[in-house]
């Protein structure tokens, strides 16, 4: 099917949490959960006076403040729009399905992904098979994602599982978009998506182990081979209208009309009271928040999400901050190297409160 690209929406007015900057509080909270501490200590100018940094101390510091530039932590993403993608049943066997999608090409360059949905459609069960069973009888249909690793081994990921009624037939939905998400982390040359679909019998009982042979995703006959394929729905936003634009502009104030962006901002330590005698490098640095307004979904489309809130600016990808600070023990003060998790702003993304946070593909 043609992708529905989403063309028109209206801006509203998100300063949300997840994207405002950095505040002292939150710098000194962070600081003491990582050393554990109650409270400030009370350090005065005699405890550092002739206090040298060691080598090892200062390597490890910068050690850590390279890497942060590089090692960043993902946040929520976002979009929305689709094409379906046919399917095929690559091998069906009593109970167990392997699907391919061809994938190449089927998502738009500059386009995040929302939501992938797998349908299926179920056959009817004969009358006959079905008056062996009640009226309540179910079988769990579950979703895996395979993966065919260089040295020919495979692993499969579960994506989705849910109950299905043997006395029901038509189309099934499942959420699938985390085997698209793995799927696009993929380093070599792109493989064809594969789906395992298998069907298990969800109680014990008379008849339950015969329940899960009863329940085939095939062709739905009357509607003809084309339109009873497995169908992949891959729901897609144009981050040219629906994304952030980077970094604000310095010379250009941010109002209500303002593109979410990453705003730029430095946090002084010295002259933080608390942080004397303490905190010895760095003496302050760079943070970011974002601020500025997103693009939302025309209200005739959000009915298909409702479990997402509004998109809003948000902070999707942050770093570390390394500090060396002063430690007291026995009378005596030392240089401490530590880390302050998700400290710094290193992109912003238009997001919906309750879209998933994808997970990293494992080796």
């Amino acid at each position: 099917m043609r992708p529905l690209w989403l063309c028109w929406a209206l801006w509203v007015l998100p300063l949300t949490r997840p994207g405002e900057a950095l505040t002292e509080e939150q710098v000194l909270g962070s600081l003491l959960r990582q050393l554990r501490l109650n409270q400030v200590p009370v350090l005065d100018k005699a405890d550092v006076k002739g206090l040298t940094i060691p080598a090892e101390v200062r390597a490890q510091y910068v050690a850590l403040l390279q890497r942060s530039r590089g090692d960043r932590s993902r946040g929520k993403r976002f979009s929305q729009s689709f094409p379906e993608v046919a399917g095929k049943f690559l091998v069906s066997e009593a109970s167990t399905y392997l699907l391919v999608f061809g994938m190449e090409q089927r998502l738009p360059a500059n386009s995040e992904l929302v939501q992938a949905v797998l349908r299926l459609f179920q056959e009817p069960v004969p009358q006959a098979a079905l008056l062996r069973h009640e009226r309540n009888a179910w079988v769990r249909v579950t979703i895996e994602w395979l993966r065919f690793r260089d040295d020919g081994s495979n692993r499969t990921s579960l994506i989705d599982s849910r109950l299905v009624s043997i006395h029901e037939s038509g189309w099934k939905a499942f959420d699938v978009t985390e085997a698209v998400n793995f799927w696009q982390q993929l380093s070599r040359p792109r493989q064809p998506l594969l789906l395992q679909v298998s069907v298990q019998r969800e109680h014990l009982g008379p008849g339950a182990s015969g329940a899960p042979q009863l329940v085939r995703f095939a062709a739905q006959g009357a509607l003809g081979a084309e339109q009873s394929e497995p169908q992949l729905e891959l729901h897609t936003l144009d981050l040219k209208d629906y994304g952030a634009q980077g970094n604000c502009d310095p010379e250009a104030p941010v109002t209500q009309g303002t593109r979410c962006c990453r705003q730029q901002m430095y946090l002084d330590l010295q002259g933080m009271k608390w942080a004397e005698n303490w905190v010895l490098e760095p003496p302050g640095f760079l943070v970011y928040e974002c601020v500025g307004s997103c693009l939302q979904p025309p209200e005739s489309l959000t009915f298909k999400w409702p479990y997402l809130g509004p998109r809003q600016c948000i902070a999707s990808e942050t770093t570390s901050l390394p500090m060396i600070v002063n430690i007291k023990e026995g009378g005596r003060t030392r240089p401490q190297v530590v880390s302050l998790p998700n400290m710094r702003v290193q992109k912003c993304s238009c997001a919906s409160d309750g879209a998933p946070v994808p997970r990293g593909l494992q080796p």
